[in-house]
């Protein structure tokens, strides 16, 4: 199966790295930002954080805690500032270069959003398509429709990735990176549309054909510049019925077929280096009309974890940093730790219930420095039934037994106790974060059989659901006053080998690390955009 020999392919192991160039080319550096020239722009509303109610950060994970705001231009500005906007610009010397809101590797963002909507008031008064322009804050109008929107109350969200931009830096790798980061965007649209009292769902039913039909992305883009459809969100003013969530609607994909097309896409690179093996693997796992469908998922209830935090939500999100250095003596609190680790487990609140399966990605986590836990290697089986698989699947000289010290309902099993830090950073392309943090871990899915059930269009599914998982990661880090990374570059075999996995029936799909970051005063953080001011300090 194509994705089975492109993942393998794509490993780092630890005497070579996956292909790619081996150097830099930044004559050919994409831009960070896609336009639709001549596309009519309208500027979405310019407010200050402060402009809305304050809410609390941990409100987010509880269905109804925050009102419902209508829907119109200004609730849509600020849904998709919080989710997909500039977060702070960075300078040092003459150089300056923009952070978003939801995290890409090696900041390229290759994933670009679009709304589909019906009539809003403030932003049109007929059925249309937007893509959202980051850097201005703005939505160009791409096309009108005739056909209503899905739900009354209701808009829909389209990914897409430019598998380019990963590839300039990262080579035949580079379209894992690109899955990473639709699944911290789909969290990222998830935790907004909480700010706002919205709900909202991954489509499970449409097909990228028709995806990339209502998008218009499946018109001509500069050669080597296409778009490629990944998932349709819904987002609803109400609850949703995740048990009668729409189908694919021919009627809407009908009229943007025969709509007129506004705007030609802009150019990111002068020049781009062809990787056949992400374009076979994109066309491979491409969700076909009429995939299997999949088993629905039961989700817990959501646990309020005590005390509650006085954590500004807006505030929170927009300070969320990737760092680059750990102070290697700190230790992290055992409260902290049970709680990051509590946020991973799936339970009826957002992000998790925007997936549209159960979970099949686990954790492998390295304890270096939390207090009251012993340093050592453990394991987060996010399931019931994942605990016995885990157990099957790996070494026959781990001992399994729950954390001590820590609540009886965290599922955390120890495995091999001792200091984990070298293996940890060597693991991880001997980056020392991954041994200088307080704990870091291991994104192991399950992925044979999920791929062979339903189909390659599943294989970056696996990779969506890591990423969620990270972008939970990143806040909760930030909720308890440190920060963390995810790591896509580790040797893959390596982390195999220290698990016990000798088949394909796990495998490790992302990396992350958390711990308090040693600042680099030399750079200047400046607001992402100009109207606002840098995020208040959060208070715990």
């Amino acid at each position: 199966m194509t994705v089975f020999d492109y993942h393998d392919r794509t490993f780092h192991h630890l005497d070579r790295f996956a292909r790619s160039l081996g150097h830099l080319d930044f004559a050919t550096m994409p831009s960070p930002f896609r336009a639709y020239r001549h596309a009519p722009l309208l500027e979405l509303p310019r407010e200050h954080p402060d402009a809305w109610p304050p809410v609390a950060f941990d409100d987010l994970y509880f269905p109804g805690a925050v009102p419902a705001q209508r829907v119109d231009v200004r609730s849509i500005g600020s849904f998709l500032r919080y989710a997909m906007g500039l977060s702070a610009w960075k300078e040092a010397g003459h150089e300056r270069w923009p952070l978003r809101v939801n995290p890409s590797s090696g900041n390229l963002h290759p994933t670009e959003a679009y709304v589909v909507s019906g009539a809003v008031e403030g932003v049109n008064d007929s059925p249309g398509v937007y893509h959202y322009r980051a850097d201005l804050h703005a939505l160009e109008t791409r096309c009108r429709l005739e056909s209503e929107a899905t739900i009354p109350g209701a808009f829909l969200v389209g990914l897409a990735s430019i598998h380019w931009r990963e590839a300039w830096k990262y080579g035949e790798r580079a379209y894992r990176y690109c899955q990473h980061d639709v699944g911290h965007a789909i969290a990222a649209l998830a935790f907004s549309a909480s700010l706002l009292g919205w709900d909202l769902a991954v489509l499970p039913g449409w097909s990228d054909v028709a995806v990339a039909a209502l998008l218009g992305i499946d018109r001509p883009a500069p050669d080597g510049e296409s778009e490629d459809a990944d998932c349709l969100v819904l987002v609803s003013h109400g609850p949703l019925d995740r048990d009668r969530l729409p189908a694919e609607s021919s009627a809407l994909v009908a009229s943007a077929r025969e709509a007129e097309w506004l705007g030609t896409p802009s150019r990111l690179s002068e020049g781009h280096v062809a990787w056949p093996v992400i374009d076979e693997v994109a066309r491979a796992a491409t969700k076909p009309p009429g995939a299997t469908a999949l088993p629905r998922p039961e989700w817990p209830p959501t646990r309020r974890p005590m005390p509650p935090r006085t954590l500004d939500a807006r505030t929170l999100i927009l300070g969320r940093r990737s760092a680059l250095d750990f102070d290697p003596a700190f230790t992290l609190g055992r409260a902290d730790f049970v709680r990051m680790l509590e946020r991973l487990l799936p339970q009826a609140s957002a992000p998790w219930n925007a997936l549209a399966w159960p979970p099949l990605v686990h954790l492998a986590v390295f304890v270096h420095r939390v207090e009251g836990v012993a340093p050592g290697l453990y394991a987060l089986p996010r399931s019931s039934r994942a605990l016995i698989e885990l157990r099957a699947a790996a070494r026959p000289e781990f001992q399994w037994r729950p954390a001590a010290g820590l609540p009886d309902d965290l599922p955390l099993f120890l495995l091999l106790e001792g200091d984990a830090r070298s293996a940890a950073a060597r693991i991880s392309c001997d980056q020392s974060i991954a041994g200088d943090s307080c704990f870091s871990l291991g994104m192991v899915a399950k992925f044979e059989e999920p791929i062979a059930t339903f189909g390659s269009w599943f294989y970056r599914r696996l990779f969506w659901e890591a990423g969620t998982v990270g972008q939970v990661l990143y806040l909760e880090a930030e909720a308890a006053g440190v920060r963390g990374t995810g790591i896509g570059c580790y040797f893959d075999p390596a982390m195999h080998d220290l698990m016990g996995f000798e088949s394909q029936a796990f495998r490790s799909l992302y990396h992350f690390t958390v711990g308090r970051p040693i600042e680099d005063h030399r750079l200047l953080t400046r607001p992402g955009y100009d109207w606002e001011q840098l995020p208040r300090s959060t208070s715990r």
